[in-house]
């Protein structure tokens, strides 16, 4: 009996594995409320892979996604159907580091951004949600950043 070839897997970028990290990160945060130096010091001395991860892209968006987490809610709340705080934490998670990067990070086209967080919804959320992440991030891009979309 011959064993067939298991299909290659493409190894993740520096920049997803960071943006794990990040959903990780705020996970954590919100659940425990403990500071971002303790959960990225948490982040980086349990996991091998942490240091194959974009640490500039994941420091920008944990850090900023803390500091800036009630513009954050205030951006998304109103593409929400539900209370924020009925949402999981981890689709939270995923909506607050890719609003982050939606508003603050004009560098990265915003169809990369909302497809990151589609990947990470299927990985890390529900069985639907990462329908709900994209329909949120979707509303937020269109308002937030117009002209890239008609371009």
């Amino acid at each position: 009996m011959t064993e067939q070839a298991k299909p290659k897997v493409p190894a993740k970028s520096s920049r997803r594995r960071a943006r794990e990290f990040v959903v990780q990160g705020l996970y954590q945060w919100q659940l425990t409320q403990e500071t971002v130096a303790n959960i990225e010091r948490f982040l980086r001395e349990s996991n091998t892979s942490f240091v194959k991860a974009d640490e500039e892209l994941f420091r920008a968006v944990f850090f900023g996604a803390v500091r800036e987490v009630t513009d954050l809610v205030l951006a998304l709340a109103p593409h929400v159907d539900r209370p924020f705080e009925e949402i999981s934490p981890v689709e939270r998670a995923i909506l607050f580091a890719g609003a982050y990067e939606i508003l603050r990070m004009p560098q990265t086209p915003y169809p990369v951004i909302v497809n990151e967080a589609i990947e990470l919804a299927k990985t890390f959320g529900g069985t639907d949600g990462h329908k709900f992440v994209n329909g949120v991030l979707d509303k937020l891009a269109a308002l937030v950043r117009a002209e890239e979309i008609e371009s």
